[in-house]
């Protein structure tokens, strides 16, 4: 997969990566959609992967990107620093219902 010459590759690192390996030889991809990914010359690759730690539900599928957009129109981003949001709350009783006996409180990270 061939990268443009404009590119620079040296301001990123790449965790879980071999940089240097990486570098030599960049594999590089454009787009994805369902469970594809696309490299810039159209081929596709099989998105096994799913990010670390996430579940694959698919790239660009309409009704995720719909509520991602309506949730961010209304609330892209509130600290959890002496300030709450409804949502937030629904969520973690949402996670401690099916969660195991005695696992009654939801800690969100990234």
């Amino acid at each position: 997969m061939s990268v443009s010459g404009d590119l620079n590759l040296n301001a990123f690192w790449m965790p879980f990566t071999s940089n240097r390996s990486f570098k030599k030889n960049p594999r590089m991809i454009e787009r994805a959609q369902g469970m594809y990914y696309y490299t810039s010359d159209d081929r596709e690759i099989l998105d096994g992967i799913a990010g670390l730690w996430c579940c694959n539900a698919g790239h660009g599928n309409p009704h995720i990107v719909e509520a991602v957009q309506k949730q961010v129109a209304r609330l892209d981003y509130a600290t959890a620093f002496n300030l709450g949001h409804s949502k937030v709350f629904e969520l973690a009783e949402r996670v401690t219902d099916l969660a195991p006996e005695g696992m009654d409180h939801a800690f969100f990270v990234n």
